[in-house]
This record gives structure tokens, C-alpha cells and sequence, in this order.
């Protein structure tokens, strides 16, 4: 059982950044990011292999959001750049899947972080 904790998440103008962090209890593999706005589903926002060699992004945040991960402190990162209301959402942490798999097979999920990005 993998537990994670996501932190990073407030509020902020658009064009700014913030960084998001998400803290494994165990070692993991690839992970990933997700994001889901009210009344919306959840989406796939970024993932990234163990190695840190794989990594894919949604279309809408190629270009501004950067994944990393940190393995000796099993930690994974979302850098977020030139923000937009747009991608106000909760934020959600997972591990346990595939790169390029859907929300469904990730089998650990963090608690998730608030971004609201303002207008």
C-alpha cells in the first residue's frame, strides 16, 4: 500500500506559477498527475516513468507544466508556469499505472490540492 500527500496547491494571478509536490510513503514507479474542476471529469495531466526518461503531458499544458521526480526522497513534482483560470481545478496525485493509461488505472491516489488561478 502506497500512501501519497500532495502539497503546493493556493491561490494565484493568471500568468503566474506555483509548484506542486507529492510525497510517496514507498517506493513507486510511474506516476502521475491528474486534475478534475467541479462538474468536470477527472483529467490526465502529466506523468513520468521511474527513470524520468518517459514523460507525457496533456496538450493543454504542454509548454507550462513540468513533471519531475526527486527518487531518493520518493517524491514527484508538477511545475506550473503561465497559469490560466482555465486550469483552476483540484489537483490529484497517483501511482500504481501505466504511462499513457487513464484515470481508472492508477491504483493510489493522494487527497488532491486546491489550484484556483484568478483572473
Amino acid at each position: 500500500q502506497v500512501q501519497l500527500v500532495e502539497s503546493g496547491g493556493g491561490l494565484v494571478q493568471a500568468g503566474g506559477s506555483l509548484r506542486l509536490s507529492c510525497a510517496a510513503s514507498g517506493r513507486t514507479y510511474a506516476m502521475a498527475w491528474f486534475r478534475q474542476a467541479p462538474g468536470k471529469e477527472r483529467e490526465f495531466v502529466a506523468a513520468i516513468s521511474w527513470s524520468g526518461r518517459n514523460i507525457y503531458y496533456a496538450e493543454s499544458v504542454k509548454g507550462r507544466f513540468t513533471i519531475s521526480r526527486d527518487n531518493t526522497k520518493n517524491t514527484v513534482y508538477l511545475q506550473m508556469n503561465s497559469l490560466k483560470p482555465e486550469d483552476t481545478a483540484v489537483y490529484y496525485c497517483a501511482a500504481g499505472g501505466t504511462l499513457g493509461s487513464g484515470s481508472s488505472a492508477w491504483d493510489y491516489w493522494g487527497q488532491g490540492t486546491q489550484v484556483t488561478v484568478s483572473s
